[in-house]
């Protein structure tokens, strides 16, 4: 705990980023009635019930002291897209940094040897020595850590954000002439209004 505090206090360096990282799974859900658009007077309306549209997962990155966030939305949480948003986070986003403070869970992929899994030994090699690696606390990640609180408000944040490949086959319920929506509703841990889907990324300067 006392390292991570310590880097808190650290003054900003444009050499030395503080980047902290996390990644959570959304649920995707279709409607299954079309929804009624608001009108003067009158909020919209979406119907109860929804069809499971499956799932995506969201790499959270903040640099607080930046002033920058970035999500990277992928199918899976596995060691190479981890060490995939490493190398994006290294050679894209904070290219020209010498190092990039890192501060990240202890999930079991938050590791070096998932960059070796993903890359040429000596091209891991090159990018575990972009970073400067720091894990909270095993039972005080929560309140000590600052990605979190943005990956769980993320989906009510914006109306631009995720990918959908996975239409509902769904028609239109009996009686109901309208054709049904393919735009899933994006549900989490905030239970927020419908999140409108159109890119794989969101980027905040």
């Amino acid at each position: 705990m006392e390292d991570v505090l310590a880097v808190y206090t650290r003054p900003r360096d444009p050499d030395y980023p503080l980047v902290c990282l996390d990644e959570t799974s959304k649920q995707f859900l279709a409607e299954t009635r079309v929804p009624i658009p608001m009108k003067p007077g009158r909020p919209a309306r979406c119907d109860y019930e929804y069809e499971r549209n499956g799932t995506a997962n969201l790499f959270m990155m903040f640099a607080p002291l930046e002033g920058w966030r970035h999500v990277k939305v992928t199918d899976r949480h596995t060691a190479v897209d981890y060490a995939l948003v490493l190398k994006e986070l290294a050679d894209r986003y904070f290219a020209n940094a010498r190092t990039i403070v890192l501060v990240q869970d202890n999930l079991n992929i938050h590791s070096k040897a998932s960059l070796y899994e993903a890359f040429p030994a000596t091209e891991a090699r090159r990018l575990v020595e972009r970073f400067e690696w720091h894990y909270t606390p095993k039972h005080g990640s929560g309140w000590i850590w600052q990605s979190p609180s943005l990956v769980s408000y993320r989906p009510s944040a914006s109306t631009a954000g995720f990918p959908i490949n996975r239409p509902s086959p769904r028609k239109s319920p009996p009686g109901n002439t309208t054709a049904m929506p393919t735009t899933p509703r994006l549900i989490g841990t905030s239970q927020r209004p419908i999140a409108r889907i159109n890119s794989s990324t969101f980027t905040s300067n």
